[in-house]
């Protein structure tokens, strides 16, 4: 049978289409596990923060290979002021714990990195924000002013242990790491998250603003640096990995 000319060409037609959809597509892993850890910095009501440190795990499922939700859990010490130092006199260590909600987008979701090979190395740029609790639990904190303050023997209010609306919002970037198949399977994961804390409860302080300045809500920084593993079903996405 001889088919017509017309048919000819639409047949050669769908084919190449069918062939450059193939070709320009992925397959990718629809979960990940992590973890990682480095430094924070607090921003509280005690006036000079200090240096802490952040440990943490995360559970993510991948929407696409460039957009995620996930769970993640943190421990870390936070701490702040100086006794001696500080104009209130206050200073503070806290131990928390935290569990988190979080979504990413990533630069790759968006731009046609494969034109482009400084697109395609940053396309794992993202930023990413989340909601969860944190639990505060305050082992060390100067409750009463010192004799020699000049505000001696007042005492700061406040609780050693409380839980707060815990909001992270979240910069960072992805490098991806091909395995032996040719599967973005490993990622070196680079963050630095602002950790926003609704409440008195991260650094123990809970002065009236009439006494204090105490309008904004305790903050700490966290730069960590991790590794996570790509693992479960796959499947396709629509741009070359």
């Amino acid at each position: 049978m001889i088919l017509n000319r017309p048919k000819t060409h639409f047949l050669t037609v769908l084919f190449i289409f069918v062939t450059s959809f193939s070709f320009a597509q992925s397959n990718y892993f629809k979960y990940s596990y992590g973890f990682g850890g480095g430094i924070n910095k607090s921003y509280t009501d005690v006036y000079e923060g200090g240096v802490g440190y952040t440990a943490y795990g995360v559970l993510d499922y991948n929407l696409t290979p460039f957009v995620t939700l996930g769970v993640e859990g943190q421990y870390g010490m936070v701490q702040g002021g100086d006794i001696v130092t500080d104009r209130y006199n206050r200073q503070f260590v806290t131990k928390y714990t935290s569990f988190t909600l979080n979504a990413k987008l990533m630069l790759g979701e968006f731009v046609n990195y494969d034109r482009s090979e400084f697109l395609y190395n940053i396309r794992g740029l993202y930023l990413g924000v989340g909601l969860g609790a944190i639990n505060n639990n305050v082992t060390d904190i100067v409750r009463q002013r010192p004799s020699w303050s000049n505000d001696p023997g007042y005492t700061f209010p406040g609780k050693d242990k409380s839980v707060n609306l815990h909001v992270p919002i979240n910069v960072g970037f992805n490098y991806f790491i091909t395995d032996g198949y040719g599967y973005q399977r490993y990622v070196i994961n680079i963050n630095a998250a602002a950790n926003y804390t609704f409440g008195e409860g991260l650094d123990g302080y809970d002065d009236p603003s009439n006494k204090f300045e105490n309008f904004s809500p305790d903050i700490f920084n966290a730069y960590t640096i991790g590794f996570r593993y790509m693992f479960g079903t796959i499947k396709a996405y629509r741009k070359t990995l």
